[in-house]
């Protein structure tokens, strides 16, 4: 199994679709990166040699921001977004879609699962109180 960036890649896969299990390595980019470093998309992971894998390597370092640095950067923007008090910083903070969704109908993900806000009716609303336990049952010792 090869290691890079301590990402392990699968032997059986082709180099263009294992190279996009990093972080930061796109279907583009993997193109791009293999054709500076000259080394064929269709080989498989388990036939490359330790030559072609430092190319790799050296093609990624050089030109490529990938896994912790690409992450680091991305939670550097969100905070100072965040500092700025920006439109996109506030979205954030609220956790609500950030490019201008609308959040009527849909947002489920971001927003969390649907709360009945609004109107109960009077007999519904005496069973929610009769459940609920008041102040005072808490205070009391559980008797033996």
């Amino acid at each position: 199994m090869v290691r890079i960036l301590g990402i392990n890649l699968p032997d059986n896969k082709r180099v263009e679709y294992a190279l996009t299990l990093l972080y930061g390595v796109g279907r583009s980019n993997v193109k791009k990166l293999l054709k500076e470093a000259a080394i064929d998309a269709d080989k498989k992971v388990k036939d490359i040699s330790e030559v072609e894998l430092k190319k790799i390597l050296a093609v990624l370092e050089a030109g490529y921001k990938i896994e912790g640095d690409l992450k680091e950067e991305i939670t550097d923007n969100i905070k100072r977004l965040r500092e700025i008090a920006s439109y996109r910083g506030i979205r954030h903070v609220r956790n609500l879609p950030v490019r201008g969704q609308r959040t009527r109908s849909n947002a489920r993900t971001k927003r969390g699962k649907r709360k009945t806000v609004g109107a109960l009716r009077k007999e519904v609303w005496a069973k929610l109180e009769q459940n609920k336990p008041s102040a005072t049952d808490a205070a009391k010792p559980a008797a033996k």
